[in-house]
């Protein structure tokens, strides 16, 4: 499972108007940061995009952003050039990439951009693909590996494309070989490099939450919601 990285590292997360990009899908928001030598530098992309067509309703219910609030945004057109600039010369880490590489290359060829694909420009690592292959037979996701690693994630109600980079970023960095610390400075003494090694997970002691039980009438009401994701996407996997 050993892996060499560059000494340059993007995460990247994007968020979308649906599942699937041949059905006219679209980018609405890419969130990335930027790590050097596998350190976070403080350094991180991250744009709204008008998509030029109106969001599924499921995934609203997903990442919260409405088509009311893109329709002052600039199109994937007009952020592309930026976006690339910034992911220049680094490699791309991403949870389950064929999903967003998929969406990034659709893009890129609406526009008939020069680079052809994502592939093409930049390597590029799975992070589901390695969680899979380290944890086999047990669930993978974003969540649950944040779960598994000791990472608090409870800021996270909805899915965001910046948001879930940073907490990818941790992630990685435990799953691949650890970090002493995120809150690191880029500049910060060889003393305190050289205690890189040591694992130092994010403290996790604070009161236990308080358990608010559901109505009636809020159980009814996500039943709802969930056949109306089920109506829009055909996959809903809450009602299996």
């Amino acid at each position: 499972m050993n892996r060499t990285f560059t000494n340059r590292i993007v995460i990247l997360d994007t968020e979308t108007t649906g599942l699937n990009p041949q059905e006219g899908h679209r980018i609405i928001e890419i969130g990335c940061v930027e790590m050097i030598k596998r350190r976070l530098t403080g350094q991180h992309f991250h744009v709204y995009i008008n998509p030029g067509r109106a969001i599924d309703e499921g995934a609203i219910a997903v990442h919260g952003i409405t088509n009311e609030f893109l329709k002052d945004k600039p199109s994937f057109n007009g952020i592309v050039e930026d976006f690339l600039a910034f992911i220049k010369g680094a490699e791309l880490v991403i949870h389950n990439a064929p999903f967003d590489v998929g969406f990034l290359n659709h893009e890129l060829a609406l526009l008939n951009h020069k680079i052809g694909s994502i592939e093409n420009y930049t390597a590029i690592f799975d992070t589901l693909a390695y969680a899979r292959k380290k944890h086999p037979g047990q669930r993978n996701s974003l969540d649950a590996l944040c779960k598994r690693y000791g990472i608090d994630n409870s800021h996270r109600d909805l899915h965001g494309a910046l948001l879930d980079s940073e907490i990818l970023a941790d992630v990685f960095l435990l799953m691949t070989g650890g970090q002493s610390s995120l809150l690191d400075d880029i500049h910060s003494t060889l003393e305190s490099s050289n205690s890189d090694k040591t694992i130092k997970k994010i403290n996790t002691e604070r009161p236990a939450l308080k358990v608010i039980q559901c109505s009636d009438e809020e159980l009814l009401e996500h039943e709802g919601r969930l056949k109306d994701i089920e109506k829009t996407s055909n996959a809903c996997l809450w009602l299996k």
